[in-house]
């Protein structure tokens, strides 16, 4: 067997690094010509336009890998089929089972490889490329939004503001309602602005509405000026929420849906792309299992039957966890359903083609 493997895995290498390059230079293409426009308009010189391509490398090898493992490996035993080397092989009493199992060894070192790649080098490069683009197309992001709330992380304190303006720190149409420590009714302020001074926020032209438990009574009063430690909320909270966690890592990724989550922010679309940080990395294990089950289906035209079936499962493959995506954004299906649930449909067709395979 180790004989066999040997033969295997050296005709599956130069077919599985060829292909990575293709679809790397592929992806390259698509993103500098997708941009060309942008990058006449604003004369960026072609070191520069350089730069920002040699840093979406790691990405492109990211979304390059599943796809030309899968090529490599239907190409490969496609190839075995043609020759039939499948049927002598398969004659001597190896199974499907056997003959493939350096390809999902493979394919569970790679997905592991493939989760700490995307950590330590895809989303720190990426995150660079972003910048390096928007500063090259001089793209500005606005941090500014309007009817925003937010809720303190103890939820006693809820700041409702029909407009925050991030370049003054200022809140404008703004109606803060205080909770006492049993999250009854306290105080409602209505300010016409309010500015950040150095911990937190100052409420200016305030009618003050304090309920006295006492009596019964809601007292009202008006006031210049409104100053309280516990308004300490801090100004990236109202912030339009403009970061991507595809620009950050697992732990980061973690603290910042957690930090959504207690400010009272729609955070399901946040949450279901860290799940997919662990779904995406486990995608060269379904690609060795279809595989596989392809490899002795193409007996002609194997070099573009291959490419083909990888094109096709791989489009497939990313559409679905778009709409899942989707659906999850929508409420539709959990975050967790959302990330997960393409990669058990394909994990799923994987075994059941690997079973049906012909032998």
């Amino acid at each position: 067997m180790r004989i066999l493997y040997r033969m295997l895995l050296r005709q599956f290498l130069p077919l599985f690094l060829v292909a990575v390059i293709f679809f790397v230079l592929l992806l390259q293409l698509i993103d500098v010509f997708g941009s060309m426009w942008r990058y006449f308009a604003h004369d960026v010189g072609i070191g520069e336009i350089g730069w920002i391509a040699l840093l979406y490398v790691p990405k492109c090898l990211s979304y390059a890998l599943p796809v030309s493992f899968l090529f490599g490996v239907s190409y490969s035993l496609g190839l075995f089929y043609a020759n039939n080397e499948l049927f002598a092989i398969f004659s001597s009493g190896v199974s499907l089972q056997r003959l493939v199992a350096p390809f999902l060894a493979l394919g569970v070192i790679l997905s592991l490889v493939a989760f700490l790649f995307e950590d330590a080098v895809v989303i720190p490069t990426f995150r660079m490329k972003n910048d390096a683009y928007a500063v090259a197309v001089k793209q500005q992001v606005s941090l500014s939004q309007s009817n925003v709330t937010v809720t303190s992380p103890d939820q006693r304190v809820v700041y409702q503001a029909d407009y925050y303006n991030d370049a003054e720190t200022r809140l404008s149409g703004l109606t803060v309602v205080i909770r006492d420590a049993d999250m009854a009714f306290s105080q409602r302020i209505d300010a016409q602005w309010g500015e950040w001074k150095m911990s937190r926020w100052v409420l200016h032209d305030c009618s003050i509405f304090t309920w006295d438990q006492r009596t019964g009574i809601l007292r009202n009063e008006q006031g210049p000026l409104w100053d309280s430690p516990l308004l300490s909320e801090p100004p990236d909270t109202f912030r339009k929420q403009s970061r991507n966690v595809e620009e950050m890592d697992r732990a980061e990724s973690q603290r910042y849906v957690a930090a959504i989550r207690k400010a009272g922010l729609p955070f399901r679309e946040a949450l279901t792309d860290y799940y997919r940080k662990f779904s995406f990395a486990s995608t060269p294990l379904i690609v060795a299992l279809i595989a596989s089950s392809l490899g002795s289906t193409f007996k002609k035209n194997i070099l573009l039957m291959s490419l083909l079936a990888a094109l096709v499962i791989s489009v497939v493959y990313y559409v679905s966890q778009m709409v899942a995506a989707i659906l999850s954004k929508n409420g539709y299906i959990p975050p967790l359903a959302g990330a997960w649930s393409p990669f058990s449909l394909f994990l799923v067709l994987g075994f059941m083609l690997f079973r049906t395979a012909r032998t």
